[in-house]
């Protein structure tokens, strides 16, 4: 049986700070009223003012404006995405992004994005034609892309037009797995208890993510230290909470927030820790608290290789709901 809501668990479990759904909700104009953006200062047709279907966006409002619907017909499928374009419009980077919408006939075919110097993003769904004009643009603009992480056949997919065009193969990365939780179960209840980390906890969380991320090949342009720093500052973007028992053994983040849900990750447990059932405690706890808010579902990413936490994660009530990978190109 799914755990029960309490009113006050929020509070409780410091997570009192994380946005109503209404608020995730406005953060998304284009739903449920996407309105028109000016195509002359927020998108641009590519290819030498050729007419082709591929339009570039300079502001990720506008970008998002356009291609909510489009990503919020498979969220989950989608959520890294979605993730990223709120923690886009919350925070500047030094490099600007690549936001690409391919167009047709029939409305949108496909979307990407990238944040440099990160692998090329594809959405669910993503037509030939999109990839095509996705790789002829990216030969052009980015032609050291180091790869791109998509579903399974899509990312192949482009990688083999990749080759095509620059002689450069491939190779994979990390296999992952996308999973959708709307109720969880409770698993047996490990000892110790949840809390919010705080200031005090940036210095272990940051060697923590940086020991998550080389264990589970994620890409990071800045292992450990952006991540942990803005989820301490930023609980509209996310949060980071530490499981206790007589000492911090666990940490599980929450971050990207889509129109109904959000993100959990990283989830780490120290090796010498494991086994315990302090991370799928955690987990649940975690998920349970965000559902209590108002959200409707949660997602997070697993690693194949990892068959423990696979399991784990659907024991708990998580449901596959795509498999991603992120391929190296060489």
């Amino acid at each position: 049986m799914p755990i029960c809501a309490r009113r006050a668990a929020g509070a409780i479990l410091g997570l009192t700070r994380l946005p109503p759904p209404e608020a995730i909700l406005a953060s998304f104009p284009g739903l449920p009223d996407a309105g028109p953006c000016d195509p002359v200062q927020e998108r641009i047709r590519v290819m030498g003012g050729i007419d082709t279907p591929l339009e570039l966006y300079s502001d990720p409002g506008a970008f998002r404006e356009q291609a909510v619907r489009y990503l919020a017909e498979n969220e989950a499928a989608n959520n890294l995405l979605l993730g990223i374009l709120a923690q886009l419009a919350a925070h500047t980077r030094d490099a600007a992004p690549y936001l690409a919408l391919c167009t047709g006939e029939s409305g949108i075919e496909g979307a990407a994005i990238r944040t440099p110097p990160m692998h090329l993003l594809l959405a669910q769904g993503a037509s030939r034609r999109a990839l095509e004009e996705l790789a002829a643009d990216l030969l052009q603009r980015s032609p050291d892309l180091p790869g791109v992480l998509g579903e399974r056949a899509a990312a192949a997919a482009f990688a083999e037009l990749w080759r095509e065009r620059t002689g450069r193969g491939h190779v994979l990365a990390v296999a992952e797995r996308i999973y959708e939780l709307t109720a969880v179960v409770p698993p047996p209840a490990a000892s110790g208890r949840m809390r919010r980390a705080g200031a005090a906890d940036e210095p272990l969380l940051r060697s923590w993510i940086r020991a998550f991320q080389e264990e589970s090949g994620a890409v990071s342009a800045d292992p450990g230290r952006s991540l942990a720093a803005r989820l301490l500052v930023d609980p509209a973007q996310g949060g980071m909470h530490i499981w206790e028992d007589g000492e911090p053994v666990s940490l599980a983040g929450y971050s990207g927030p889509t129109p109904t849900g959000i993100r959990i990750g990283p989830v780490y447990t120290p090796p010498d820790l494991r086994g315990r059932g302090y991370a799928t405690t955690l987990v649940a706890q975690l998920s349970q608290a965000l559902l209590r808010r108002g959200l409707q579902r949660v997602f997070l990413f697993t690693n194949l290789a990892n068959r423990t936490a696979n399991d784990i994660y659907q024991r708990i009530g998580y449901r596959p709901v795509a498999d991603a990978d992120q391929l190296r190109f060489l």
